[in-house]
């Protein structure tokens, strides 16, 4: 097993096109969980940019190889010193162009995109370490960005209904319904410690409103959310 994994350690055509199609797969992968959210980077984003990152890897080890004996004499001549390695360091810092167009505000003042960005970034750091041939960093790596996009959204589901902050974006029809929506928070026995308000524009009659509000031990946030919709003119609620 272990003159097996020293094999797909060096670097020959076999090795290189296992890390290639290992980088895509895995890539893939990651990226068909984005896809079925409909997330702005998907199946084919991550699949590129892991594969991308694991050539750009493989091009640091032939580099360095080349330079150190078919080239050396040449290289040598002229007489500079680069290091080949360097080459991974550009990726980590080009993916940060990808990942800043998938984030956004919403007029919610919401930031979207976060995790597919950060998703990203996590894919190119395994095809590096595909490309590197570090197959033990990659199968952990891999787990673990799994877990975090497939078992760590319910447990944070958990523990954001059993918080007790919220934050609450609501919308109403117009600016007298605003009292309306306070003394209905202050019916249920939510503390407000924050509010901002905002309109789209002069013209415009409709109101939106984010609360920051602290609920009793035994409140779930799902019926504060239904109490608040049932009233006159609130066209939208939801939780931040």
């Amino acid at each position: 097993m272990t003159e097996k994994l020293l094999l797909l350690r060096e670097l020959n055509l076999g090795s290189m096109m296992l890390r290639i199609l290992l980088a895509m797969l895995m890539g893939g992968v990651i990226g068909l969980d984005r896809e079925m959210k409909g997330r702005p980077a998907g199946f084919r984003t991550y699949m590129l940019v892991a594969m991308g990152a694991a050539a750009t890897s493989i091009l640091s080890q032939y580099l360095t190889l080349m330079l150190s004996t078919q080239w050396a004499e040449d290289f040598a001549l002229v007489g500079q010193k680069t290091d080949a390695v360097r080459l991974g360091a550009q990726v980590i810092s080009g993916i940060g162009f990808i990942g800043t167009g998938t984030i956004m505000v919403t007029a919610r003042q919401e930031v979207k995109g976060l995790t597919t960005a950060s998703c990203l970034w996590a894919s190119a750091c395994m095809g590096l370490a595909i490309g590197a041939g570090f197959y033990e960093c990659v199968l952990v790596g891999f787990a673990l960005i799994l877990l975090c996009m497939q078992v760590l959204p319910k447990l944070e589901l958990i523990i954001v209904e059993r918080a007790r902050n919220m934050n609450i974006y609501v919308e109403m029809d117009s600016v007298e319904r605003l009292e309306a929506v306070i003394r209905r928070m202050k019916d249920a026995g939510l503390t407000l410690y924050e509010t901002e308000i905002d309109r789209d524009g002069p013209g415009d009659s409709r109101l939106k409103g984010i609360f920051s509000v602290r609920l009793s031990p035994k409140q779930h946030h799902t019926q504060v959310l239904a109490r608040i919709s049932t009233l006159d003119g609130v066209l939208a609620v939801e939780e931040l």
